[in-house]
């Protein structure tokens, strides 16, 4: 009979495969090999040796949704075929065939819906979508700082795509959802802000110029700085949902590993938008939650460790993530952010700022009324 793992057990089963030491000369947010040498790779070798079918899909679903499932499954495979467990040799296999199969269909789209913004004169950058590579998103997201009606000529007449319906929240953060034909995955494009309610009209506009051209296997696109990619990953779960994904501890991970990083430009342009010390202790949660599993953290300035306002014995898994409090910390750094672009007579993008409370106050209503938040966040 196969372990019953429970979404805490399985989190952990996760962690431990993306995140024990791996072989020198491998990148932690990569693929490594069944060789593992931690107590918690051990651990995790003798958690695969157990595992069933009935154990395997809710494990496929948690991966899923934490963005990790290529990461995570390709090396679930290896485990399993070294444990001779068959039965999850040949799942993760089918799952990983599936997985490539939607990846390369949205990666054909994306580098075309890229390629048409551009050739029409909309200067385009993915952001966050292929910060998880080689994962992808559960969406296509895109920034520009074109005009909204020239990116709405474009999708619907290049690519016959349709305006999804369009929250508060979008519409505050103008931001827009598109449907194309033949792809499964939204096309989210941000024209000229950033930030839950569109507040982050600085950081946005140095995105483009800071950003490079990458191939991922054919595929050819413009993504974020490593920068701007902390940043806006930042803003999305300190500010936002208020929850951190697998995927975003292993993505920042591996960008802290890989120590290209420019802190001096990551502080300036964070304090600029009032955003330091969400960043700050963001990168101080990830770091000592790989030394959970990993046995060292990435290493950190100075100046971060100085401005982090709690870390990762703060958050814990619940409901597929690992929950941040929203009292005290999120409404400290919130009112923090608020503040700062006070001080910097950004008073349009205070104003949007400030809508914010009563925007999550109608969305908590309107989730506990009719079971989804859509129409508001």
């Amino acid at each position: 009979m196969g372990l019953t793992l429970s979404p805490e057990n399985e989190f952990e089963l996760l962690s431990q495969l993306l995140l024990a030491v791996p072989p020198a000369g491998i990148s932690v947010a990569q693929p490594a090999s069944s060789d593992l040498f931690s107590s918690e790779s051990i651990r995790a070798t003798e958690t695969v040796r157990g595992l069933n079918r009935k154990s395997f899909e809710p494990l496929k679903s948690l991966a899923t949704t934490n963005h990790v499932i290529v990461r995570a499954f390709t090396l679930l495979q290896e485990i399993a075929q070294a444990v001779g467990n068959r039965e999850i040799e040949e799942h993760a296999s089918i799952t990983l065939k599936e997985e490539f199969a939607r990846i390369n269909n949205a990666m054909a789209f994306l580098q075309h819906v890229c390629q048409s913004l551009e050739d029409a004169g909309c200067p385009t950058t993915v952001i966050k979508s292929l910060d998880h590579w080689p994962d992808l998103g559960s969406d296509l997201d895109l920034y520009t700082d074109a005009d909204a009606a020239k990116v709405v000529d474009v999708m619907r007449a290049q690519l016959k795509a349709t305006i999804a319906d369009r929250s508060w929240g979008d519409r505050l953060a103008n931001k827009w959802n598109f449907i194309v034909p033949g792809l499964p995955e939204l096309v989210e494009v941000h024209i000229g802000r950033l930030g839950q309610t569109g507040e982050q009209s600085a950081v946005s506009s140095s995105i483009y110029p800071r950003s490079r051209t990458t191939v991922f296997d054919s595929y050819s696109v413009r993504v974020l700085a490593p920068e701007h990619r902390i940043i806006i990953s930042t803003l999305q779960r300190m500010y936002r949902h208020f929850y951190i994904r697998l995927c975003d501890i292993i993505d920042n991970a591996d960008l802290l590993d890989s120590q290209i990083v420019d802190f001096s430009y990551l502080h300036t342009l964070g304090s600029s938008a009032g955003l330091w010390d969400g960043i700050a202790t963001y990168l101080n949660i990830v770091a000592g939650y790989v030394n959970k599993y990993r046995g060292i953290a990435p290493s950190l300035p100075s100046i971060v460790v100085r401005s982090a306002r709690f870390d990762e014995s703060q958050i814990q898994f619940r409901r597929n993530f690992l929950r941040v409090p929203i009292l005290p910390h999120s409404m400290n750094l919130y009112a923090g952010e608020l503040k700062a672009l006070l001080l910097r007579g950004q008073l349009r993008d205070s104003l949007r700022l400030s809508l914010l409370p009563g925007l999550a106050t109608a969305a908590a209503l309107e989730q506990k009324l009719t079971g989804s938040d859509k129409g508001i966040w």
